[in-house]
């Protein structure tokens, strides 16, 4: 009996079809789905909804809802065969009654349904089913009445057929009873809106919301399938008007239908609205999940479908009806009732709400986004609607967090659709009364104050944001909320109104006409720095869009109505605008009108700065202004191509009122300006001939030379130069190399040089000034080399003075003056540089050091070459005495020490050179003045570490000088002999005789006859014995001896023999151990070296040493005599066998001038001498013993 049933329901189904129920199962039907969805703007909708299954454009096009289902024969609906192309018509009732037993079934299970999560599963599926099994009947419902209404085949229900429509409108009517309205759902429904995506799992609520959403939209889509099968004839619900006399046509009940739909829709926006924040209108969509979002795309394209071909309402002329009861605050339609009562700001849910909607319009029939914005044929109710969310009387008492989103608003509609002049009209209207409000939202913090623009620059990039909007969904369009106050978005709306006419047609006039009506003389007066900033915003916005010289000219007339004592904000602010337009007129237009007014206006206030009688806070005041004036010309040299445009106009009279007034902190700003369009102006120059420089590069020039240079000059002797005065005036001795011509005529003919005199060379103007002047012009060298000798001769002297002074004065900052970057250029220079093509060899900037003059000096031969030579490095150097001399009174030890060095340097190295008869006369002054006054303890640590440089350097003098080589002589004598002295400690200590200067600059490693003569130097002034006594501190003098044998590799026996006649008579008259030992060890020294060298024979100076110190000592210390020798004869015995015959002769005569015979005691200790001297020594002992 089962079986039979499942096969058979009702006539005329075959009890044996079950070789096609293959056929009763037609494709899933479109229906709302979020479940696989993302909330984003840009999103296409769900592929399983309407628009993106191609239901609604099918709708539109009048086209089968399902082609390619309910094919077949049967149909399967609510698990049931029936016949498809006359189930619908036998059974209307009965379907429709099984359809709301779905819904009821579905109600129940939402009633039902617990948090029991191992039921969640089975509610699911079981919930999926009733509302799919509700939608497939609704999409036979529609094919039906697509394909089986009229034209189908005849049949023998022709009666039943006539009454379908009516049936099928009475059906729907009761469809809309049993699901009521949105808004009438429980709030265990509406709380599924709020569902997210939670996998595949969803409670039986969601489905039956949904369901409803799906039962909505088909009711309407049937009932405009009705019409159009009806082909404009009325259905009417017999029925329904024969029960209760009312009419119920198809018409009106898709407009009853449609209007409870659009308030339960907004009511849904509402009630989202009222958890809005402001700063996330624009992000926080209206809808309440992508459905309801589909749900308005479809109700949008639908109404203006039916707009276009039945002439109805468009979707805006509902939107209109429904929303304008809202603003206005007047009852609403009968037909639009049920909307929620309250609502937290009517007008701002408004604004939210159309644009919302109007962003709704980018998606296309088919659920995508596309360019052209639909909805465009009912622009006059989209007029109609910013008329009425517009109106002057509602933005009297609103805060500015509610305009700025009202006007946020505003702007993404302008950005979706075209703009509305009567949108900015009304706008300006209101905006021209708040001109001078800050607009400013307390609980935004600073993040809603807006940017501060302190330039001209940032003040046109400004007004360039606020022409140019972000895209519509980019974040700086959603985030303008935060970023921008409601004046600075309204300007945004100007800019697209006036952007889409730029031919200057009429809206476009009557914009600028409404915009410069608002202003007068009292209104410009009455306005604060805010607003006057908010007025120079609005102008530079217009001058972008429309005619640049109208508007700047306009601009200026307006700000001329301010009076000339306005406050200094105020002031700045004018200027600030002032430059921004002539910024927008570097676009090709000259800004000599609007430059001289600039400079008129700049050079008064100048005078009143300069002034003696201006208070101090007044002249304090007075510098925002100015130096506002400074930052902003330099902004407009900057962004200048060419310089070409009149831009020295604004170089006027006022500088030189300004420069001498200014403060050290303020001239540095006016110096930072001027090297700004110094270099600007070289730009040109550098990348141009000079025969194509314009006549306008002249005049800058002209301007700078005239306001800036005489100030300059006068503080080149200052004793406190600003920091920048070099950097300045490096660029005006660049401008007079690349444009000779424009400098004045008290630097003519050479204004190059005579600036350098002025700034480098002169010896009046201080170090740091020159030290950080000079490194600009050698840094330039490829495009300005000192090609004279002259003026190579006078920078290398510059450079000479500034190292010797560098400790003598600080930077500002208490760091010493900048030689090294000098010395880094002299010594680096350009290969070509400082050629000697007199003396025909390259000497460049790196042979300027001492050692390398010194070098080239010796190097050549020819005596003219070497005159030469001579001359050039004298004028290199200069008087530098005099240089040094500021360090020797000062006491300074860093410059003691550092002149010192210097000097023995050049000392050394230009020996040679210093000899001749040319330079001599400076070798003596430097010895007169620096090694031979007659205090000397301030200088002892400069004396001990140059000192060596002196020595070697006169011992060298002294040798090679042909007129006064024994002066020199005797002055390296003097020297040697102050300073052994001078430098020798009292008691005798290695460390201190280690690091003697006179021993530090007598060493050699390898010797050289330089060398050698300062020693022999020092040897013969080493020390001299009075009469018998020995000399002071004699062990100290030994150890230095001693040393300076050691570190020496001599091997000139006249030289060795020096110091032998004191060794000797230390080693005979002293018995102090440490003598005796240092004696010794001094002495073995010279003793081995002498017979080093005179291996082949004997050493005659030594012998002539050794006899010569017995024929003085004879009679006297003969015993000692002996003791000493006894010590020479073991070290090497040939040279005491020389002497047997004078020793001998010796003993005999002191015998006889004795008269007492023998001396026994004598004889023997000459015996034991000679028992030391071999077979010579044995020889003359039985000589001795015979007599």
């Amino acid at each position: 009996m089962e079986d039979d049933f499942s096969q058979s329901l009702t006539p005329p189904v075959s009890p044996f079809a079950s070789d096609s129920l293959c056929e009763l199962i037609p494709a899933r039907p479109p229906c709302f789905c979020c479940s696989e969805t993302k909330d984003v703007p840009t999103e296409a909708l769900s592929t399983e909804g309407y628009a993106a299954r191609g239901s609604l454009k099918r709708l539109l096009l009048h086209l089968d809802p399902a082609p390619a289902d309910y094919e077949g024969d049967t149909v399967e609906i609510f698990g049931f065969p029936w016949v498809t192309e006359t189930a619908l018509v036998e059974s209307t009732k009965l379907l429709f009654s099984l359809f709301r037993q779905k819904v009821y079934r579905l109600e129940t299970l939402v009633q039902s349904s617990s948090h029991d999560f191992g039921q969640a599963g089975n509610l699911h599926y079981e919930a999926e089913d009733l509302r799919q099994q509700c939608v497939s009947f609704l999409q036979y419902v529609k094919v039906f009445v697509h394909s089986y209404l009229d034209g189908g085949p005849s049949h023998p229900y022709e009666e039943l057929e006539a009454q379908l429509p009516s049936s099928i409108l009475e059906e729907l009517f009761g469809i809309t009873l049993l699901t009521g309205r949105l808004k009438d759902l429980t709030s265990k429904v509406q709380s599924a809106f709020t569902i997210q995506n939670q996998g595949k799992i969803f409670p039986p609520s969601w489905h039956l919301l949904h369901l409803h959403l799906d039962i909505h939209w088909s009711v309407l889509e049937i009932l405009h399938l009705l019409g159009q099968k009806m082909q404009g004839q009325v259905v009417y619900a017999h029925q329904f008007v024969n029960l209760t006399g009312e009419n119920l046509t198809d018409t009106s009940l898709f407009e009853e239908h449609l209007c409870s739909l659009l308030c339960d829709l907004t009511g849904l926006a509402i009630g989202k609205y009222n958890k809005v924040r402001p700063t996330e209108a624009l992000s926080s969509h209206h809808y309440l999940c992508s459905c309801t979002k589909e749900l308005w795309v479809l109700l949008m394209h639908l109404l203006e479908s039916r707009n276009k071909v039945l002439h109805t309402q468009s979707f805006w002329s509902y939107m209109n009806s429904v929303l304008r009861p809202l603003v206005s605050g007047k009852p609403v339609a009968e037909q639009f009732s049920g909307l929620p009562t309250h609502c937290k700001d009517p007008l701002g849910f408004t604004w939210w709400l159309v644009t919302h909607l109007a962003m709704l319009g980018q998606y296309s029939c088919n659920g995508t986004i596309q360019k052209e914005v639909s909805g465009r044929e009912s622009y006059y109710y989209y007029l109609q609607m910013l008329q009425l969310i517009l109106r002057p009387r509602f933005y009297g008492g609103l805060a500015e967090e509610q305009v700025r989103m009202h006007v946020h608003c505003c702007l993404s509609l302008c950005l979706l659709w075209e703009p509305s002049t009567s949108a900015v009209s009304t706008l300006w209207d209101y905006y021209s009364k708040n001109l001078s409000a800050s607009f400013t939202v307390p609980w935004l913090g600073m993040s809603g104050l807006g940017t501060l623009c302190k330039t001209p620059l940032a003040l046109l990039e400004q007004a360039h944001s606020c022409s140019t909007p972000s895209p519509l969904h980019s974040p700086g369009h959603t985030q303008l909320y935060r970023s921008a106050n409601s004046f600075h978005i309204f300007l945004r709306v100007l800019a697209l109104c006036l952007v889409q006419d730029r031919a200057g047609g009429a809206s476009q006039r009557q914009i600028k006409g409404r915009i410069y009506s608002k202003f007068s003389q009292k209104k410009m007066q009455e306005l604060s720095e805010a607003g006057l900033m908010n007025f120079l915003l609005l102008f530079l916005v217009v001058a972008r869009q429309v005619e640049l010289e109208d508007v700047a000219s306009r601009a200026c007339e307006l700000l001329g109505f301010l009076p000339s004592n306005c406050p200094p904000g105020h002031r700045t602010l004018v200027w600030r605008g002032q430059l921004s337009l002539l910024l927008l007129f570097q676009r090709g237009l000259d800004v000599g009108a609007q430059a001289s007014w600039l400079a008129s206006s700049f050079n008064e206030m100048a005078k009143e700065f300069y002034d003696k009688t201006t208070e101090v806070s007044r002249r304090l005041a007075l510098w925002g202004p100015l130096g506002s004036y400074l930052e902003g010309v330099a902004e407009v040299f900057e962004t200048s191509t060419s310089l070409s445009l009149s831009e020295e106009k604004l170089l006027s009279d006022g500088f030189d009122w300004l420069l001498p007034a200014c403060s050290q902190s303020e001239l540095n700003s006016a110096l930072g300006f001027l090297q700004i369009v110094l270099s600007q102006l070289r730009k040109p120059l550098l990348t141009q001939s000079l025969s194509v420089v314009k006549e306008r590069h002249l005049a800058v020039a002209g301007a700078l030379w005239v306001h800036f240079f005489p100030f300059l000059r006068s503080l080149r002797l200052s004793q406190t130069p600003p920091a920048q005065l070099a950097d300045a005036a490096a660029g005006f001795t660049l401008l007079a190399f690349d444009l000779p011509g424009s400098a004045p005529q008290d630097l003519q003919p050479n204004p190059v040089q005579s600036i350098m005199q002025c700034f480098g060379w002169d010896d009046m103007v201080h170090p740091l000034l020159v030290t950080r002047y000079l490194p600009h012009l050698l840094q330039n060298r490829y495009s300005y080399p000192l090609g004279s000798s002259s003026a190579q001769t006078l920078s290398v002297r510059a450079w000479i003075r500034c190292v010797l002074q560098q400790h003598l004065h600080k930077n500002p900052d208490g760091s010493e003056s900048r030689t090294g970057n000098v010395t880094n250029y002299m010594v680096n220079p350009h290969p070509t540089m400082f050629c000697h093509t007199e003396v025909a060899i390259s000497v460049d900037f790196a042979n300027l050091h001492p050692s390398a003059v010194g070098s080239v000096y010796n190097g050549l031969q020819a005596l003219s070459e070497r005159a030469a030579m001579v001359t050039r490095a004298l004028d290199y150097i200069g008087d530098i005495l005099k240089h040094i001399k500021p360090s020797l009174v000062s006491k300074n030890k860093e410059g003691l020490q550092l002149a010192y060095w210097a000097v023995g340097c050049i000392v050394k190295h230009w020996s040679p050179l210093l000899a001749t008869s040319k330079a001599q006369q400076l070798l003596f002054r430097i010895v007169d003045g620096l090694l031979l006054p007659h205090n000397l303890k301030l200088q002892d640590k400069a004396l001990r570490d140059s000192l060596p440089l002196y020595l070697q350097g006169l011992s060298v003098a002294s040798s090679v000088s042909q007129s006064q080589g024994a002066y020199l002589k005797q002055q390296l004598r003097s020297v040697t002999c102050r300073y052994l002295d001078h430098f020798l400690p009292d008691s005798p200590s290695m460390g201190d005789i280690a690091n003697h200067p006179v021993l530090l600059g007598a060493c050699e490693s390898i010797p050289t006859p330089r060398g050698s003569a300062l020693r022999r130097t020092i040897l013969e002034v080493l020390w001299y014995f009075k009469g018998h006594a020995p000399p002071p501190r004699l062990t100290s003098v030994l150890m230095l001896l001693l040393e300076l044998l050691r570190r020496n590799r001599d091997s000139d026996p006249a030289v060795l023999t020096l110091a032998l006649p004191a060794l000797l008579r230390c080693m005979m008259l002293v018995n102090e151990p440490q003598v005796k030992k240092t004696s010794t060890d001094a002495l073995q020294l010279v003793v081995e070296r002498c017979a080093a060298v005179s291996r082949e024979g004997l050493c005659d100076q030594m012998i002539s040493v050794l006899r010569s110190f017995v024929e003085e000592n004879e009679g006297v210390y003969d015993r000692q005599v002996y003791s000493v020798l006894e010590t020479v004869a073991v070290l090497d015995p040939s040279v005491v066998q020389a002497l047997i015959p004078s020793l001998s002769l010796s003993l005999r005569n002191t015998e006889h001038k004795r008269g007492l015979g023998k001396n026994i005691a004598l004889r023997s200790a000459y015996k034991k001498l000679l028992c030391l001297l071999g077979e010579s020594g044995q020889a003359e002992i039985t000589s001795l013993d015979a007599d």
